[in-house]
């Protein structure tokens, strides 16, 4: 993994603001606009197989409403401590939900990917490794994964352990030992322990919300859970550099607008040379070239899925040092990246 310098540029569920995401035309087209890695989300089936799906409620992002023969399935959860409704993927089997198409899930704002809507199935997991490995054949670039672990805590509980599925998925492929091509990251820190127990070596990501606490801590502590804020404060960050052994963790993945500060002549904050300064890697999401996504001082008057200043935004972020970041559109960061190394 590249490390304090050029950003790794990560095609966030494929490139998806050109096809609906985590589809297989939008992993292949992401590799084709040139970005190092791709980031799947993973969930599980009802029999244990592992998809990639954004979340694992899939109304949203398959054309799963309009099936007559699955109405039956659509109930409400409570998925880490919030109630939702419509139909998950763990009500499924993969041979059920292997008949749902996909749809894009920003269609209001993303109308080019929406047009490719009910045309592409949905992606195991191992599809995608095994297309990492076919593509990597084909050039003289290092591509990667970055595999994101959902709602560890709330499968768990329903008795699909995704450490352990993810395991057995990773040790079948080969894929259990690059720890150069291959990125774990999670929401909760207690899942990246247990891939680690299992014998996967990666590069092991925690994420951080720009709020909140993780939901393994929230299950475990209740209010006492330390926040997400705390975690990368003065002191937390020490503490999440310098964890040992099965517990270690190589760097951090923040929301944006803790990067982003217009107060500042930089226009960013302290966080990634913090970070740096102790040894963690940082990443940031999601660069976005609409309106709606960017940060205010960054649109312009006009329609919320018309660009913004979407370069300006851009170099900002990856000025500050960042090491990788997830985009929507590859390229677009690529123009970015490439006119900050040259300066």
């Amino acid at each position: 993994m590249r490390a304090h310098g050029s950003p790794l540029v990560i095609g966030h569920r494929g490139a998806c603001g050109y096809r609906p995401e985590h589809t297989r035309q939008a992993y292949e087209l992401a590799f084709q606009l040139g970005a190092d890695f791709v980031e799947p989300d993973i969930v599980a089936t009802k029999d244990g197989v592992l998809v990639l799906r954004h979340e694992n409620e899939i109304s949203g992002t398959t054309d799963v409403a309009s099936r007559s023969e699955f109405a039956n399935k659509r109930t409400t959860k409570e998925v880490d401590g919030v109630p939702v409704t419509g139909w998950f993927t763990e009500d499924f089997t993969w041979a059920e939900l292997s008949t749902l198409r996909c749809r894009e899930r920003l269609g209001a704002f993303r109308q080019a990917s929406a047009s490719f809507d009910g045309q592409y199935p949905i992606m195991r997991l191992t599809h995608l490794f095994d297309l990492v490995d076919h593509l990597a054949e084909t050039t003289d670039r290092e591509l990667g994964v970055v595999a994101e672990i959902k709602h560890a805590t709330y499968f768990e509980s329903i008795g699909l352990p995704l450490d352990e599925l993810f395991a057995d998925e990773l040790q079948q492929l080969g894929w259990q030992d690059e720890p150069n091509r291959l990125v774990i990251e999670s929401f909760e820190k207690g899942v990246l322990r247990k891939v680690r127990e299992r014998g996967i070596r990666g590069t092991r990501i925690y994420l951080i919300e720009h709020e909140g606490a993780a939901f393994d801590l929230v299950a475990r502590d209740g209010e006492d859970a330390v926040s997400y804020a705390d975690e990368i404060g003065e002191v937390g960050m020490y503490g999440l550099a310098t964890r040992q052994g099965l517990d270690a963790i190589d760097g951090i993945s923040v929301d944006k607008s803790l990067l982003l500060d217009a107060s500042a002549e930089s226009g960013t904050t302290d966080l990634v040379d913090r970070a740096h300064a102790v040894g963690l890697a940082v990443f940031t999401w999601t660069l976005r070239p609409e309106n709606k996504f960017l940060t205010t001082p960054f649109r312009t008057e006009g329609e919320k899925g018309s660009f913004g200043h979407w370069q300006n935004e851009f170099r900002t972020i990856m000025s500050s040092g960042v090491d990788g970041v997830f985009a929507d559109h590859p390229d677009l960061a690529l123009v970015v990246r490439d006119a900050v190394a040259s300066q």
